[in-house]
C-alpha cells in the first residue's frame, strides 16, 4: 500500500449536547461547517482540536469523549489538487461558559445549535455530514449530563 501525501493535517470537534450539534454559520462563504483547524508543530491532534473548537466556538469546558478517527479529504483549491488528512474527536461540554473568541474567529463564525437531520442537511461538506454520522453512530448520548449550552 503506497501512503498519500498530504499538503497539510487538521483537526476538529464534533460537539453534541442535548440530542443538538454545534455548527458553524459562515454567511462570508455561504458555508455551514463544523470547527477545525490546522494542528500545529508541535502539537497533538486531540490537543488542536479543542483549541480550534474553542477559539471558533468560544466555548471553554470542552471535553474530548472519544476520537473518532482519520480520513483523507482530497478537492480543488485554485487549479490545484490539496490532499487534506482530517482527524475528528466527539465532544461534549462540561459547562456553557464562554470566552472572547479571536476577533478573526468572531467575526467568520456564528454557533448554531441544530438537531442532527437539520445538521446533516445544513451542512455544506459531504465530509463533514460524515463525521456527524460516525460521531451519531459511535455514541449519541455522549455528551448527556452536562450543562446546557449558553450562546456565546
Amino acid at each position: 500500500m503506497t501512503a498519500v501525501p498530504t499538503d497539510y493535517r487538521t483537526a476538529g470537534g464534533v460537539v453534541i449536547r442535548d440530542g443538538l450539534v454545534l455548527v458553524l454559520d459562515r454567511p462570508s462563504r455561504s458555508e455551514i461547517r463544523l470547527p477545525k483547524g490546522h494542528i500545529g508543530p508541535g502539537e497533538t491532534a486531540e490537543h488542536a482540536a479543542v483549541r480550534e473548537t474553542r477559539e471558533e466556538t468560544g466555548y471553554r469546558d470542552l471535553r474530548v469523549v472519544r476520537d473518532l478517527g482519520h480520513m483523507l479529504v482530497s478537492f480543488d483549491l485554485d487549479g490545484e489538487r490539496v490532499v487534506r488528512s482530517e482527524r475528528y474527536f466527539l465532544m461534549g461540554l462540561a459547562s456553557g461558559v464562554t470566552v472572547s473568541r479571536p476577533p478573526g474567529d468572531a467575526a467568520q463564525f456564528r454557533v448554531l445549535w441544530l438537531p442532527p437531520r437539520e445538521a446533516l442537511s445544513r451542512l455544506t461538506f459531504d465530509a463533514e455530514r460524515q463525521w456527524v454520522r460516525v460521531a451519531l453512530a459511535a455514541d449519541p448520548d455522549a455528551a448527556g449530563g452536562m450543562a446546557a449550552p449558553a450562546p456565546p
